[in-house]
Formats: C-alpha cells, structure tokens, sequence
C-alpha cells in the first residue's frame, strides 16, 4: 500500500505575468501550519493563520518533492505463495519435503539437547564453580538464576521440537 506524500505545498507563482511585474509585486507571504500533515499555504488571512498557530515563511526556500508509486508485486509465484483451492503436491514431492523437514528438525533437537546437557554440567544441581569475578555473592546468585532460566528455556525448546517431530507423518 503506497505511502500518501504528507507535505501539501500551495503556492502562488505568477506564471502569467513577465519578469519584470513579478520584481513590481510584493512577494506572497506563506505560512507554515501544523498538524499531520504539516501544510503550506499562501491561501489564508493573517487572522486565520493565527488562530491555526501557522508561522511565516520568509526567505526560505520552498522545495516540493513528488511522491513515487511503488512497483506492483511480481507476477511469479513463489514457494511462499498459497496455492488455489484444489491444487494438490504430487504426493513424492510432499514425502521429500515431510523428510526434510524430519531431517532439520532432529537435527535441531539434538543440538539443544547437547546444549541443555551443557548447561546442566555447568550448573552442576545449582551449585555451579564461582569464576574469579564474582567477589560479590549477589553476582554469583544472578548468574545461577540466569543459568536455571536458560535451563528452563531449553527444555521447553526440546520439548516443542519433540512436538513438531510427532506431528510428521513417519
């Protein structure tokens, strides 16, 4: 969905008058009003501008920026992409991507497994080494409650990959 440009910009430009009536007239005063979005006008009375809380804009440069479309999406389908209704995956295509699947995932689940028998030996039952840092008892109890949530995390990860495991067809 494109982006509306936010900046309105109304501003008197004396096309048809020469060069030398447009040094003859006084400038157009502009004003600066706020709210979302900002707008720049020359079309009000002072009192009006007033009452909005607009500004003048005296000797700045106005610049006006024309907004770009963005481009369509792209006509080729993806992998991503829904399927119409009643299209099926040719049923060896779908038993390689359930076997890929199954493949990733136990791989997944026995690098967390190893990780949460890590975590365990390093916590040692909740009696895990003091490090030379932790002079302070306060900073030692933090890293263990730290390393029991990592432990907690951890099994709950297991866990929800032995889920997914059991979802896939064998």
């Amino acid at each position: 969905m494109p982006i509306p440009l936010v900046v309105f910009l109304v501003a008197a430009v004396a096309v048809s008058a020469g060069p030398g009536a447009a040094q003859a007239q006084a400038p157009a005063v502009v004003y600066k009003c706020p709210g979302n979005p900002v707008l720049y006008t020359d079309a009000l009375t002072p009192e009006q501008a007033r009452e909005r809380g607009c500004t003048t804009i005296e000797g700045a440069p106005i610049t006006i920026v024309q907004g770009t479309k963005r481009p369509p999406p792209a006509a080729s389908a993806s992998a991503t992409a829904p399927r119409p209704a009643g299209e099926r995956v040719d049923p060896g295509v779908q038993r390689q991507r359930d076997s890929d699947a199954r493949r990733i995932l136990a791989e997944e689940l026995a690098r967390e497994e190893g990780r949460l028998a890590e975590l365990q030996r390093e916590y040692n039952n909740g009696q895990p080494e003091r490090r030379g840092d932790e002079r302070n008892y306060q900073r030692y109890l933090d890293r263990v409650a730290e390393m029991k949530a990592g432990i907690t995390r951890k099994e709950a990860d297991i866990a929800a990959l032995k889920r997914e495991l059991a979802k896939l067809p064998p």
